[in-house]
């Protein structure tokens, strides 16, 4: 059940990084990426996942330490909410992006391998893609 609900959290993100990367002119695609709801399915697989490992999740954010975030990554569950919250993150800021990409008028052509980057590694993603937004003004949107 485990491996299938780590699994299940991506697959749940995936059709809003493709409509993101491929249709982003779509009106359809603006609507679903200015909801901050597109998370909540997995933060559902995020707390089935954690709540079995809520004491152990609760030592390691109450006094983080190496030891004890590698005592809960241990754990099946442990893993697979970490997993769940770094998706459910990943892709709120991928809709920031998106959206903030569309209001300065970056190329979908830009934009798209930078999505990709971002599933991929997110530092490193939101690092190019801030240094491209500090060379870009916002587009004026007509009245």
């Amino acid at each position: 059940m485990t491996g299938f609900l780590f699994e299940l959290s991506f697959l749940l993100a995936a059709p809003v990084w493709l409509l993101m990367i491929f249709a982003p002119r779509w009106p359809g695609t603006e609507r679903l990426a200015a909801s901050p709801l597109t998370v909540a399915p997995i933060l559902a697989v995020y707390l089935v996942l954690a709540l079995p490992v809520l004491p152990e999740l609760w030592a390691t954010v109450s006094s983080p330490d190496i030891d004890t975030f590698r005592d809960l990554v241990a754990l099946a569950n442990g893993a697979g909410a970490i997993w769940a919250h770094v998706i459910a993150w990943d892709l709120l800021l991928g809709q920031w992006m998106y959206r903030e990409g569309r209001r300065r008028g970056l190329s979908p052509l830009v934009m798209g391998p930078l999505l990709v980057l971002t599933i991929l590694l997110s530092p490193v993603g939101l690092l190019i893609f801030l240094a491209l937004r500090a060379a870009r003004k916002p587009v004026p949107v007509p009245a």
